[in-house]
């Protein structure tokens, strides 16, 4: 388990102020200029060292998405830092609270990763429904800019650095990271094909790396304390502290900063209290956020909470918004309602998506029932196949996943579900409604 000391965020539940003197008792701004002062090479450098990947939930290493950002700044072409605060997948509330409690903490972190990058704007794309957030995040950034931390010749540094807040209107699909940079510049959010990379072609066609609130905060850290005291915690290649959201069926829910490759079940028995029942009352977990296959018992008794152990349980950690479900859910309504998500969300751009969800979301609703036939199962899964990987964004993929997980893991419950209610039919019993 992590030790209270080698946590980086000590205001997790905004026990201190959140105010830049609060800030500054916790370390954050804590003489920046050095920081800034060794340079971008060296920063990008101890980035890489440390291992950090993105902790938006593709897992991206950070480091090395920084190289490749341009390392002159061309005439018109200005380089930016995005910072994804777009916090919309069900299940996830760990940037909410960076932002309402620490966002000093984030503010300095995007002053050392813009620097790192040769950016001298930073934009933060919150989430509409984030309105006490958005407040705080203000009154940081005004904070710092009274201060000098931001601003001309920011910290004493001679880099100048401008900060901007921008809300959005509420849409899932704008957090992801070309859609995000549509909607910043005042279009409709909706994917962008790739290539270009944000890299090259980004926000204003400019270069731009998008990045994750919590990957920005722990920024600042790194470079305090080291790329190996970073490095250190977890397995190689899934380093680093992580942001727990821990929600559903546990007796104490919570958001928690934990090692990396901490085991699922070290994590839900030392930090929510253990599953609602007892352990033998588990049925699965979403691991990662609504977007990520279901995981039965028998896989949750040894998975461990990271990129690859995740991905070996064909699953992923994704935002790791740890969803748990005890034998009380009727697990087949709770992906049917999820599937319902993914139709509302879609933008609509791609035909595998804004057709497919849609179909996936009217077989999921009479499989609920159980009005459904055996062979519709294969055929469920078959067009979940066909939107995997065939949409210009993830969000296909998001939309097909916890369909896949359902039909790997409780196919048995499926086929039961239909045979209960063809019985029920025949015997002229009443059969159960569909979801709605």
């Amino acid at each position: 388990m992590l030790r209270d000391e080698d946590r980086i965020f000590t205001n997790l539940y905004g026990w201190d102020d959140w105010r830049l003197d609060g800030a500054k008792r916790r370390g954050v701004w804590d003489n920046t200029k050095a920081l800034i002062e060794l340079g971008r090479d060296k920063i990008i450098d101890e980035v890489k060292r440390s291992n950090l990947r993105g902790r938006g939930g593709a897992g991206f290493p950070t480091g090395m998405k920084w190289s490749f950002m341009p390392k002159e700044e061309k005439p018109g072409k200005p380089s930016y830092l995005v910072i994804n605060a777009d916090e919309s997948e069900p299940g996830t509330c760990k940037d909410r609270d960076i932002l309402r409690f620490d966002p000093h903490r984030l503010i300095e972190g995007a002053l050392l990763s813009s620097f790192a990058m040769g950016a001298h704007a930073c934009y933060i794309y919150i989430r509409g429904e984030f309105y006490n957030e958005a407040s705080n995040i203000n009154q940081a950034i005004a904070e710092a800019y009274e201060a000098g931390l931001v601003g001309k010749n920011a910290c004493g540094s001679g880099w100048d650095f401008d900060i901007y807040l921008h809300r959005g209107a509420g849409a899932y699909i704008c957090g992801e990271e070309t859609a995000l940079l549509e909607s910043l510049e005042g279009k409709k959010g909706q994917p962008r094909n790739k290539p270009p990379f944000p890299a090259g072609a980004g926000l204003y066609a400019c270069p731009t790396t998008v990045n994750n609130v919590e990957t920005i905060a722990v920024v600042p850290s790194i470079l305090r304390r080291g790329a190996e005291w970073f490095a250190s915690f977890g397995r190689d290649k899934n380093s680093g502290t992580k942001l727990f959201c821990i929600s559903g069926h546990v007796n104490q829910p919570c958001n928690v900063e934990e090692a990396m490759s901490i085991p699922l079940r070290e994590l839900l028995e030392a930090h929510a209290g253990g599953v609602r029942g007892g352990w033998d009352n588990l049925l699965g977990v979403l691991p990662g956020g609504s977007s990520t296959p279901v995981i039965p018992k028998d896989v949750c008794d040894d998975v461990l909470m990271d990129f690859d152990g995740l991905r070996e349980a064909k699953s992923a950690l994704g935002t790791a918004g740890v969803i748990v479900m005890d034998k009380s859910t009727d697990i087949i309504y709770a992906i049917a309602r999820l599937s319902w998500f993914y139709t509302h969300e879609s933008c609509g751009q791609c035909t595998p998506c804004r057709e497919g969800t849609g179909w996936i979301h009217r077989v999921m609703k009479r499989m609920v029932k159980g009005n459904a036939s055996p062979d519709e199962i294969d055929m469920l899964l078959e067009v979940t196949k066909e939107i995997e990987g065939h949409t210009i964004c993830a969000h296909g993929d998001a939309s097909a996943w916890p369909i896949q997980g359902l039909i790997r893991h409780f196919r048995p419950e499926m086929e039961k579900r239909i045979r209960d209610y063809r019985d029920a039919a025949h015997a002229g019993r009443p059969v159960p409604q569909a979801a709605e």
